[in-house]
């Protein structure tokens, strides 16, 4: 008997885009965080969030079925509220908050995204630069309260895998960390709740480091973590016994990609770790969608910047001297890998 294809997984993916914006939209809207942890009705909801009346009862059961939202009963009298999910990483109220990733792909990548078709023929990026406008980055370090904000939202969503790595990466046989691309500290702040014998370093732009130092004191931290400024790009990194980039080498292209793990290698002393935390994609480019998905990110903000696999690491790497490997499943898609002097 001839197998009965079925075209429902081409549709569901064809129309993810569909879901993908209702979630972004109740991000933009403040929705999660308008319901915090009580509940309202469709009309109350609506009202809260300026909506008109067609499309309330769409938008927020479409919620309900995509899992973003509860509701107890139905029709009118029906009473939403936020999942647990929802409560505790998308309002705003929460210690835990990762919105800002997603008001990012809402308001910048969402539209970027539509041209995919062209970066993959030109191999151009596809962002602000495509019409003679300023990187998002170049916008954002102009101003420091904009950048304090942005950083915030963007450094949250990684909490989860700096917890990780502070488990399952041995550091006590070390005594110093230098966090390249540090941004305001988290890993730092974390991975030394964690493991009180170390003392940090968290290497970033020059805006960047008094905005660091706000959330090292607020954490108590600041006789253990010391922000320094400079440009990896063109300073010597800081020299430490561990090398941390949450984020980093897949913002560049195997130009400075190399660069970036040579200057590690020469900040290391022997028996030193040189640690990348990406989405780092599996060697037989079959499993991890969202990493190679990620690439294609890189590819519509930068052109030539990538994603890469642990094995290209391992090549980097070793080209550099490194002459150890390790790779540590992270949260998700994410992993840390870990090369040995």
């Amino acid at each position: 008997m001839k197998e009965q294809l079925d075209p429902s997984r081409i549709m569901q993916t064809a129309t993810a885009f569909w879901a993908s914006k209702v979630l972004l939209t109740g991000v933009e809207l403040d929705l999660f965080t308008t319901l915090g942890d009580g509940q309202q009705s469709a009309a109350q909801l609506g009202k809260a969030l300026g909506l008109h009346p067609r499309g309330t009862y769409d938008f927020f059961d479409a919620l309900v079925a995509l899992k973003f939202l509860d509701r107890d009963g139905d029709g009118p009298e029906g009473k939403y509220r936020n999942t647990p999910e929802t409560t505790a990483f998308l309002n705003k109220k929460s210690s835990a908050y990762i919105g800002g990733m997603p008001e990012m792909l809402n308001s910048r990548l969402f539209g970027f995204w539509n041209n995919l078709g062209t970066a993959l023929k030109t191999g151009q990026p596809q962002n602000e630069l495509k019409h003679g406008g300023k990187s998002i980055f170049e916008t954002l370090y102009a101003n420091p309260d904009s950048l304090g904000e942005f950083l915030d939202a963007m450094t949250g969503f990684q909490a989860a895998n700096f917890a990780l790595l502070a488990q399952k990466f041995d550091f006590s046989k070390y005594k110093t960390v230098s966090d390249v691309g540090g941004a305001l500290a988290l890993l730092s702040r974390i991975v030394g709740a964690q493991h009180p014998h170390l003392s940090f370093t968290s290497f970033d732009l020059p805006p960047v480091a008094p905005l660091a130092l706000k959330h090292i004191k607020a954490a108590g931290m600041e006789s253990r973590i010391k922000p320094i400024a400079g440009d990896f790009l063109k300073d010597d990194l800081p020299k430490a016994d561990v090398i941390t980039m949450g984020n980093i080498l897949h913002d560049w292209n195997l130009e400075h990609k190399k660069v970036l793990i040579k200057k590690a290698y020469d900040a290391l002393p022997e028996g030193g770790a040189f640690i990348a935390i990406e989405n780092v994609i599996d060697d037989a480019r079959r499993e991890n969608a969202f990493g190679l998905l990620m690439s294609l990110n890189m590819l519509i903000e930068f052109g030539d910047a990538f994603d890469y696999t642990g094995a290209d690491f391992k090549d980097w790497c070793g080209e550099a001297g490194f002459k150890r490997f390790d790779i540590i499943p992270l949260a998700g898609p994410s992993s840390a890998v870990v090369a040995y002097k």
